[in-house]
């Protein structure tokens, strides 16, 4: 089962490392990732560079807010299951995700 996570930004130097290394950290692998940048004026897209072969897509560009740039990352989501995790949130261990799968595929399961 993919799990699609978008991840919106601008001007998020400062903590989007620690939310980008907590998605690839994770221990289960069939993740599309995506990174809406707001067309950050920081450092932002240098620090998203340095994951840039992990990541699935990333868009930088003008948007009419966070609900637009969401909405930008919905439409190319091609998982069973999307998620959202803000530019300055993290997910606190590695099985996050998979523990997430395992209880839909058990409801998928169950029904």
């Amino acid at each position: 089962m993919k799990v699609s996570i978008i991840t919106v930004c601008y001007n998020s130097a400062d903590t989007i490392e620690d939310t980008i290394v907590s998605i690839l950290d994770q221990s289960y692998s069939d993740i599309e990732y995506i990174i809406i940048d707001g067309k950050s004026k920081d450092n932002t897209l240098e620090v998203i560079e340095k994951y840039r072969d992990r990541v699935s897509t990333v868009i930088s560009e003008k948007d009419n807010g966070i609900y637009d740039a969401l909405n930008k990352g919905i439409r190319l989501c091609s998982g069973e299951i999307i998620g959202i995790l803000n530019a300055d949130d993290f997910y606190i261990d590695k099985n996050v995700i998979g523990d997430i799968v395992s209880v839909m595929q058990k409801e998928e399961t169950d029904s």
